[in-house]
């Protein structure tokens, strides 16, 4: 059975060797983590541009490869940010890793399957600190420098966001009356002072 799957598809083997190759070169260029952005950046943009210019040599799959090479140019933004900055998950993988330990961590003190309204709200500020606290230990002398006006700014903008919530589910509640009441509060505002 194997032997006539093998003789069946043996003309395939030659053209998916080809542009297994060059996936694999692919990957290779970008695990090159000493290298610098910009070699790793000319590299993989130099054999992008040469498959594109032999994707007819691997005949069916053509289309597959032309595919390869759209996806990778459409990444192209943030494909090298793991290589500017230190420190920062290579892959979609290590990233998953560090929010699904998050995730898992609230699931276990929480008892809830879903994401907490917490998170959800301060997603942009407990996930962050999380995630620092997870790399280094933060220190209070740190801390106490920190930019007053910043951090007063983001307290307003999450309690901006806590209150929206609050009204969308008054409205959700009782629509007529939340309306209501921004009615009143209209003419309220009309009337002379």
């Amino acid at each position: 059975m194997i032997e006539r799957g093998l003789s069946a598809t043996e003309a395939m083997w030659p053209a998916i060797d080809l542009a297994f190759g060059w996936v694999h070169r692919a990957a290779h260029f970008l695990g090159q983590v000493d290298r610098g952005p910009a070699a790793v950046r000319n590299q993989l943009s130099g054999l992008l541009g040469a498959v594109m210019r032999h994707r007819g040599s691997v005949g069916a799959l053509g289309p597959a490869v032309e595919h390869f090479v759209k996806v990778s140019r459409s990444y192209w933004g943030g494909l090298f940010a793991c290589y500017d900055t230190p420190g920062l998950p290579r892959t979609n993988n290590d990233l998953e890793h560090a929010f699904g330990s998050h995730r898992y961590h609230e699931r276990r003190a929480s008892g809830r399957k879903g994401a907490s309204s917490a998170l959800v709200l301060r997603g942009s500020v407990r996930l962050v600190a999380a995630l620092a606290t997870r790399q280094r230990e933060v220190r209070v002398a740190e801390l106490s420098s920190a930019d007053r006006g910043a951090w007063r700014r983001l307290r307003a903008e999450l309690e901006q966001r806590r209150q929206r919530r609050v009204e969308r589910r008054r409205f959700r509640r009782d629509p007529h009356s939340y309306l209501r009441a921004l009615e009143d509060k209209l003419r309220q505002s009309r009337l002379p002072a």
